[in-house]
């Protein structure tokens, strides 16, 4: 949990992904269409990536990717962005992070 919470202190937006996701990719696409550059770990390209998938899981993502963080919180996985995009929420809470300037 130690290494989870330093990889996103200090970052707007970071997002937990697998470089073989589509739905994590999804994520990324509609992040980079909103103009927000996020931080983003590939677990299956990184040193102690299944390390941090397991820390992960015991957050509550489930399934572990995509895990989203904005503004040092976990917001979840693609449902729960997906969600509050449609509800109009997602923006206004990355604009809070210092992700997005509109």
């Amino acid at each position: 949990m130690d290494r989870v919470s330093k990889m996103v202190a200090e970052k707007p937006v970071v997002i937990f992904s697998k470089s073989s996701c589509c739905i994590s990719h999804t994520i990324r696409s509609l992040f980079s269409d909103f103009g927000v550059n996020p931080t983003v770990y590939e677990l299956d390209e990184i040193p102690g990536g299944r390390e941090v998938e397991q820390a992960l899981s015991r957050l509550g993502c489930n399934p572990s990717v995509p895990a989203v963080f904005i503004g040092g919180e976990f917001v979840g996985g693609a449902n729960e962005i997906m969600s509050l995009h449609l509800k109009r929420s997602l923006k206004p809470m990355l604009k809070r992070a210092g992700a997005l300037w509109l």
